[in-house]
């Protein structure tokens, strides 16, 4: 790992013991554009360790957040499975804690306002925090109120400057983006107020071990947290879990309720005694059970590569749906690339026309497959099926099938 990123970000124990190791890949979010086809990419160990002592799973930083984040290509507005669970949260949190025209919300990497203007649309005063310039152009435009800012301690001093302290702070699919994990859950405690609530949503990592999500490990990914292990860094900075919430998105999600320790009002749930219980159970506090993931990560790339070798030689057409960050880890980690799919679709008029990280697979509109009729459509963000196999389903017109490569190589 690179010089000083050779300990782990959350308590400095040396890293030694490998979760995952996936080779060298290109920053997963960097698609290329079609004029620098042959420009020479780079490409970065991804690499994944488990501390011994904590017990977080994380990648070493080779690439800095202001890199990965200056012009990003994700947009949360593309998937509308994902607009109505953020609709759906707006309304819960308003429900619980009681939220009005007289709150504050706040929420770190809002992306382009997508979860924000629920609360806008009720009249409560909301402050998006968004790394990528691009995106936050958007959010504003929306008529979602977004600082272009990178978040910790620095920019948290500044939101209390302003008078922005937050009743309600969320951070989605965020935490594991963090490189300086200390920095960002500090300046979490600063924010809010002193019966305030945060709330995380992050990949649970039982998830990812048991249905073998090992494509969710990338780059802009630095860190992956079990109940366990979150627990600690919030309790570090002085707050405490008070509830937690299984849910279904990517693939099975933790959201997470933190609020100061010494905040009377909210006291801890059962469902955190009994999640962290389990987790214990099932062996996130013992080496032994990480290091058996690798082989499990391995028997997936020879399955889904022995499917499509199979399918190749039997002249089938296969092309790709989406063109997520997790796709680019597993096409990259199995060597896919135009001889075994054609090209992939997506929604985001920001990804058509590039191609794909490493592989350099073309990024179309999801109208060409209607135009090419492939025998089979590889669901690369395979966490959305149900959503893509209803938008898709005109592909049975000509018996076209779709692959889902994770936990393992299933037609649908």
């Amino acid at each position: 790992m690179s010089a000083n990123k050779d300990c782990c970000r959350f308590c400095a124990t040396p890293l030694k013991h490998t979760f995952a190791d996936l080779g060298m890949s290109p920053v997963s979010n960097a698609y290329v554009k079609t004029e620098n086809a042959n420009d020479m990419e780079r490409f970065y160990p991804l690499h994944a360790y488990v501390c011994e002592s904590c017990f977080l799973v994380q990648l070493g930083e080779f690439q800095s957040p202001e890199e990965i984040f200056s012009d990003y290509a994700y947009f949360s507005s593309y998937s509308d499975s994902w607009l109505v669970h953020a609709k759906k949260y707006a309304e819960k949190m308003v429900d619980r804690f009681a939220l009005s025209q007289t709150s504050h919300v706040v929420e770190l990497a809002s992306n382009d306002g997508y979860l924000l203007k629920n609360f806008v649309e009720r009249g409560i005063p909301v402050l998006g925090v968004e790394p990528a310039a691009n995106v936050a152009e958007v959010a504003n435009k929306a008529g979602v109120p977004t600082v272009s800012k990178f978040f910790g301690v620095e920019t948290a001093k500044w939101i209390v400057a302003e008078g922005k302290q937050a009743d309600l702070m969320a951070a989605n699919n965020v935490l594991a983006h963090v490189p300086d994990l200390n920095d960002f859950v500090a300046g979490i405690k600063l924010v809010l107020k002193p019966e305030g609530v945060i709330t995380v949503e992050f990949p649970h990592l039982q998830r990812l071990y048991e249905n073998n999500q090992f494509d969710t490990i990338y780059h802009e990914h630095f860190s992956y947290f079990s109940l366990v292990t979150v627990n600690k860094v919030f309790a570090h900075h002085g707050m405490k879990i008070f509830d937690v919430e299984e849910l279904p998105s990517h693939g099975g999600s933790l959201r997470i309720y933190a609020t100061h320790t010494d905040c009377e009002q909210h006291g801890i749930t059962d469902a955190v005694t009994n999640l962290l219980a389990r987790e214990e159970l099932l062996g996130y506090t013992k080496l032994e059970t990480y290091n058996a993931f690798a082989e499990k990560v391995k028997e997936t790339k020879r399955s889904l590569l022995e499917f499509l070798i199979k399918a190749k030689r039997e002249g089938k057409v296969v092309v790709g749906y989406g063109a997520p960050a997790k796709g680019n880890t597993l096409l990259n980690y199995c060597g896919i690339r135009q001889d075994f799919i054609d090209y992939t679709v997506d929604r985001s008029p920001h990804k058509q026309g590039t191609l794909l990280p490493g592989v350099h697979i073309p990024v179309y509109a999801p109208e060409k497959i209607a135009e090419t009729k492939p025998d089979y459509v590889l669901i690369l963000p395979w966490n959305l099926e149900a959503e893509i196999v209803g938008q898709m389903a005109h592909i049975r017109d000509w018996g076209g099938q779709f692959i889902v490569p994770i936990p393992t190589v299933k037609v649908v």
